[in-house]
């Protein structure tokens, strides 16, 4: 089972690193190419945070543009980039095709985890998210670096469809034919009571509420993997036991709003042995869909 990182040597490592773990790896002589992925809804300024302070050797990534295609009512606010266009920007981070690649961000790894998916899904198989992220860095006590980081090019070659994605017409019929629809967005959302950015309010029919931030502590640090069991087990998912072999048979999607923070339940079902595929258009593709029904309440 792929569990979403490996080692040079294909032992799993992944998808999740602990603080002291990340540090030994920056600091050793083969460093990861280390990427500060800062985003937040409404927010433009993830750069200028990370060039006040960032991870030692950390590259800025500007999730809008180099994580995601243009935005249109069509395919959605953040939908996936052309593979060339990744495929140049990994590059310019860095990205050969030996590298580790560890990426965080300042909360919760909501935002990073969709350049852990998106590398992934272009077929590197070496990264990893930092669990707790840039304050996880500062409360161990280690030093921060300011300035732009402008790393020697990548040679990296980048293909598509090594994670699994889901499209509408399938998204329809999934409840219906035995699978699990995940919601990662806020539950007030999928309740339909506010939608501040997509067409309509409400969720896709048969999904279930089941907010991302709700994997992590109040201090954004990732729950504990026996938590989550319980969590994604309640929430109808066919989660393994600890230990076992073979991931559940019960097919499993996840979206949000734009395919963003979907990308973190995605890797923490990984990190549980659950192969789950992401809807990339997500409900702003769906909602932009007149044909397309929308329910509202739970």
């Amino acid at each position: 089972m792929d569990d979403g990182s490996v080692e040079g040597d294909g032992s799993a490592v992944g998808p999740f690193v602990d603080v002291a773990t990340a540090y030994a790896w920056v600091w050793s002589e083969h460093a990861p190419v280390v990427l500060d992925v800062r985003w937040t809804l409404g927010r433009t300024d993830g750069r200028e945070q990370y060039a006040q302070g960032h991870l030692p050797g950390a590259v800025f990534v500007d999730l809008d543009t180099e994580l995601a295609g243009p935005a249109s009512p069509e395919a959605g606010r953040h939908p996936l980039p052309d593979l060339d266009v990744l495929q140049a920007a990994a590059r310019r981070w860095g990205v050969r095709g030996d590298s580790r690649v560890l990426v965080y961000d300042d909360a919760g790894g909501t935002s990073a985890a969709r350049a852990w998916w998106l590398l992934r899904w272009a077929g590197v198989r070496d990264v990893v998210l930092l669990d707790g992220g840039l304050r996880a860095w500062v409360e161990a006590g280690h030093h921060l670096e300011d300035g732009h980081v402008r790393p020697r090019p990548g040679d990296v070659t980048l293909t598509s469809g090594a994670m699994p994605t889901v499209a509408a017409d399938d998204i329809a019929v999934l409840p219906e034919r035995g699978g699990v629809l995940l919601d990662a967005r806020a539950a007030e959302r999928f309740r339909g009571e506010v939608e501040p950015v997509d067409p309509r309010p409400g969720h896709i029919p048969g999904a279930t509420s089941a907010p991302t931030l709700a994997n992590l502590t109040a201090g954004g640090w990732l729950l504990e993997a026996e938590e989550l069991r319980e969590r994604f087990a309640a929430l109808g998912v066919d989660v393994p036991a600890a230990g076992a072999p073979e991931p559940g048979s019960r097919p499993v999607a996840v979206y949000c709003g734009s395919g963003v923070t979907a990308s973190h339940t995605v890797a923490v079902l990984a990190s549980l042995g659950v192969t789950a595929a992401l809807y990339p258009g997500s409900f702003s593709q769906w909602s932009s869909d007149p044909t397309r029904p929308v329910a509202t309440g739970l």
